[in-house]
């Protein structure tokens, strides 16, 4: 696994192997492929800029135009889709090692695949650290619960002041 890129299965995994080269050649990085729908499937698509500088309107625009043309020759789907092309927002998934390191400390919340500690599916908490195996996440009464990376089904930030604030500082590029 990979501390700079997601992992996904099916036909989103698919898709991500079409994609990842080509985005990160253009100076971008995935953060999450999704597909919703069956009849007319959405192909969701979340980026960041590698340099660090916030993603914006002419990203979605570069990035759409580069990833349509790419699946357009590759062709996944078979059907009529559409693509989606978007920033990972504020609140965003945490779907890279990366991404559970640089925001240690803020709240998120985590589902798991099937039942971990105490039982539970759901955990909210802070993140406390992460390797490319586990995810340690601090719980009500300062419990720190270790999740692995593979039993998760989705995670995300959860939007508060202090991860507003973070997100919103100057990067050094702006």
């Amino acid at each position: 696994m990979s501390e700079n890129r997601p992992v996904h299965t099916g036909l989103e995994g698919r898709i991500a192997e079409i994609i990842m080269e080509p985005l990160e050649a253009q100076g971008y990085e995935l953060v999450r492929v999704q597909v919703v729908g069956t009849e007319t499937p959405t192909v969701q698509v979340m980026a960041d800029r590698a340099d660090g500088v916030s993603f914006n309107l002419d990203d979605c625009t570069t990035v759409s135009h580069l990833l349509s043309a790419v699946l357009d020759v590759e062709d996944p789907i078979t059907t009529a889709w559409t693509l989606e092309v978007s920033s990972a927002g504020i609140d965003r998934p945490l779907t890279r090692t990366k991404d559970f390191c640089k925001y240690a400390g803020f709240d998120a919340k985590i589902e798991l695949n099937f039942p971990g500690p105490g039982g539970r599916k759901r955990f909210t908490g802070k993140l406390v650290e992460a390797d490319a195996e586990t995810v340690r996440l601090r719980v009500e009464k300062d419990e720190i619960v270790a999740l692995k990376r593979v039993d998760i089904r989705k995670a995300k930030l959860v939007l508060t002041d202090e991860l507003i604030a973070f997100t919103t500082q100057p990067t050094p590029a702006d």
